[in-house]
């Protein structure tokens, strides 16, 4: 399906170095019985982060912006005046977002609970997910960046953690100092960066960082030098495999928390007569799945998508919980709903994809969806505001659409996309999707973001002839 794009977006189109065949647009009012604009609108395209919408909005109607994940507790042992003379089991079932601030009250929990000392190991139960071998380096050779974190039952912190470097504090120092944060036993930093009097313009890559990740232990050197103006300034990380990086937040937040622990970490399951009575020593739970789809759409986690991606197979197929299984749910859902997105490809519910494919007229039709349904209006305040917040927030401020469109945002090597809804200068709402495919895509956003513009004006309606006497 296919119409001709204003003149005014091909020329902005054509600034930007992008031709209109590598442009897929469908664009309605909500209320209408008819689109407005349709632009290769059939086209599978790679829509990058904007896949995230499909994810999202499935998690919304099937699980409800209320569902909350679980992190389980069991006691392997005797717990006696506060001693557990045993292993303590941690079971995930997926939970999202587990961040540094809910790990620290999940540990204070377990001391509130009587929880003082754990004799035995610490044991991780990750069985709810099966998930093939993550390489992290695969889709852009960059392992230890945070969002090439794989999805896993028992997800804490996204793996990552800060490295915070400043200039010391005796002038007599010629190295700057490193803090890992958390500090977590299992990460050294043996050789620390120098110290330079440059501008901090390219910090990071003065610093020649090398990583050996072991899994189990890591270390981090730091063989080039930090400029002395920088004064505070950090990277994110992801060190250690999930078993030994869940050791160490439990390790030393357990500590802070006035307990004692000294053991191991194991893999293992919850035992089937613990499992089969239902009933954990303690539950920890997560936010709301409308705070965590605020996250994944306003900032674009990818980590955070992949974990209710893999949520949905519940709804398909009991534990252990598969990606595929997920693509069925999904499938099943659309076609229930008589959503039509011929074509689909969801790989991981997060568009960190070079494979993904879906249409704008697919798109179109699931923004609409959303429109009717008793959550629609909280689902479109997950979407960045356009100038305000998200990843929108650096775009916009000179737009007449600064405020009024919620537009999930996508970006990849050769992929630009923008999803969601416009609000018009008349009040009218606009279900919106603009995929790009080009080698120019980089390039793009303006382009993009004066046909966003244009629709809020109406300057993008093209007059029609007059009839003729």
């Amino acid at each position: 399906m296919s119409a001709a794009l204003p003149e005014a977006w091909k020329e902005a189109l054509q600034r930007v170095g992008v031709p209109e065949s590598a442009v897929a647009v469908a664009v309605q009012e909500v209320g209408a019985s008819q689109p407005m604009l349709m632009h290769r609108a059939d086209e599978l395209m790679n829509p990058a982060s904007v896949m995230k919408l499909v994810t999202t909005t499935a998690a919304f109607d099937l699980l409800g912006p209320d569902y909350r994940w679980k992190t389980e507790v069991y006691l392997d042992g005797t717990l006696t005046d506060g001693v557990l003379h045993g292993n303590l089991i941690l079971k995930g079932y997926g939970d999202p977002k587990i961040t540094v601030e809910q790990w620290q009250a999940f540990m204070q929990r377990l001391r509130e609970a009587g929880l003082k000392q754990v004799t035995g190991d610490l044991i991780v139960d990750r069985s709810q997910f099966s998930l093939s071998a993550h390489d992290p380096s695969a889709f852009d050779r960059e392992p230890l960046k945070p969002y090439n974190v794989g999805p896993d039952a028992l997800l804490v912190s996204f793996k990552a953690v800060r490295v915070v470097f400043t200039p010391p504090e005796s002038k007599k120092s010629k190295k700057a100092q490193v803090a890992i944060d958390p500090p977590l036993t299992g990460i050294k930093v043996p050789v620390l960066p120098s110290l330079n009097n440059k501008r901090c313009g390219d910090w990071l890559e003065r610093l020649k960082p090398k990583f050996n990740d072991k899994g189990s232990s890591a270390e981090v050197h730091f063989g080039g030098s930090y400029p002395t103006r920088c004064g505070e300034r950090d990277m994110y990380v992801a060190l250690l495999d999930v078993p030994h990086f869940v050791h160490g937040m439990f390790a030393y937040y357990f500590a802070e928390a006035g307990g004692q622990f000294k053991g191991g970490v194991r893999e293992g399951k919850v035992p089937e007569g613990k499992a089969s009575e239902g009933s954990p020593w303690l539950t920890f739970e997560s936010p709301p799945l409308s705070e965590i789809v605020l996250d994944i759409n306003k900032r674009s986690n990818n980590v955070m998508a992949q974990q209710v991606f893999l949520t949905l197979a519940s709804l398909h197929q009991t534990p252990p919980y598969t990606q595929g299984a997920a693509r069925q749910a999904v499938a099943e859902w659309l076609k229930a709903n008589r959503i039509e997105m011929e074509g689909l490809f969801v790989e991981n519910g997060a568009g960190l994809s070079r494979d993904a494919r879906v249409s704008a007229q697919g798109l179109l039709d699931l923004l609409l969806y959303a429109q009717h349904t008793s959550w629609g209006e909280l689902f479109v305040g997950t979407l960045p505001l356009a100038g305000v917040d998200g990843t929108l927030k650096h775009r916009f401020q000179e737009s007449a659409a600064y405020n009024r469109a919620h537009l999930k945002t996508g970006f990849l090597e050769n992929a630009r996309a923008l999803a969601g809804y416009v609000d018009d200068a008349q009040g009218r709402r606009y279900a919106v999707v603009i995929l790009l495919n080009h080698v120019n895509a980089k390039r793009a956003a303006p382009a993009m973001d004066a046909m966003i513009e244009s629709i809020y004006q109406g300057t993008w309606i093209q007059p029609q002839p007059s009839p003729l006497p």
